[in-house]
């Protein structure tokens, strides 16, 4: 029985010595274990011999601190010494952790204040008012206000003509290029919010990297590379709304050489009339 009370008892000390975070618990863990130790395994002194076993006892735990707990003590703090050096001056040395930190500082300071003086450059040239009202909502940077994209835009550019004033071919072509001239718009707004959102992720990145813990640039690095794919798809985005700008003034050439060819052919129908009647 006293046998098992000493493995529990000696399981749970090395268990506290192993796990202990500061000096003083481990010194009073160990004090503490060996006390115990010594008084539970100590025998019952008759009641003339107390004082005799009490000293039997305290020198036996000073044996028992001096020699084989001492002994565990020292090959602990050996090897906790030796993992110390292992991560501060093999796997993250201190003088290069602190070098990277102070160049993505110097690196912030340097660009940052240039780059958002380029992207908050005011760029807004219209002198009439209605020009003025479309290039504001334009350069908003905001997606909630597409109403008042579409009327200022009207405003400005005018509306699809009435039946009684253009031909069909004329008002689709016209209602078409209106169309696709809004659609690029709304998404040039979209994409000026979504870049705010992207220079915003990318600053509080380059934050975290001038003071970044050691063993954290594998996390860095998988945000930025999130982040970059985002930016990528948003390009994407851009180029294919300048495609379909581009088809759509393709195919509004190509209805202007047809009406040209149909003008051609009804002309050439009205000068044979005219020679036939000759």
């Amino acid at each position: 029985m006293q046998f098992i009370w000493y493995s529990v008892i000696f399981t749970a000390i090395a268990w506290l010595i192993i796990t202990a975070t500061s000096r003083k618990r481990l010194i009073a863990v160990i004090l503490s274990g060996a006390m115990v130790l010594m008084l539970v395994g100590a025998p019952r002194p008759a009641q003339s011999q107390v004082p005799t076993g009490i000293l039997s006892a305290i020198q036996s735990v000073l044996a028992v601190i001096n020699g084989l707990i001492k002994t565990a003590v020292t090959a602990i703090y050996a090897a906790r010494n030796v993992l110390s050096d292992l991560q501060q001056i093999v796997a993250f040395p201190q003088a290069v952790i602190n070098q990277a930190r102070a160049q993505v500082r110097y690196m912030v300071s340097r660009y940052r204040t240039v780059m958002a003086t380029i992207i908050h450059l005011d760029l807004k040239s219209a002198t009439l008012p209605a020009a003025q009202a479309l290039e504001a909502v334009i350069r908003d940077h905001q997606v909630n206000n597409f109403p008042v994209l579409t009327s200022t835009f009207g405003s400005t550019f005018g509306l699809v003509p009435v039946a009684t004033e253009a031909s069909p071919a004329d008002r689709a072509m016209s209602d078409m290029d209106d169309a696709l001239a809004l659609d690029s718009l709304k998404l040039l707004k979209a994409g000026d919010q979504a870049a705010d959102i992207e220079i915003q992720s990318a600053d509080s990145i380059e934050n975290t990297a001038g003071q970044a813990a050691p063993g954290s640039a594998p996390l860095l690095t998988a945000a930025s590379i999130v982040s970059a794919i985002n930016s990528q798809a948003l390009t994407q985005k851009m180029l294919a709304a300048e495609l379909r700008q581009e088809a759509a003034r393709l195919a509004h050439r190509n209805t202007l050489c047809k009406e040209n060819v149909n003008h051609t052919a009804q002309l050439r129908g009205i000068l044979v009339n005219l020679l036939q009647h000759q």
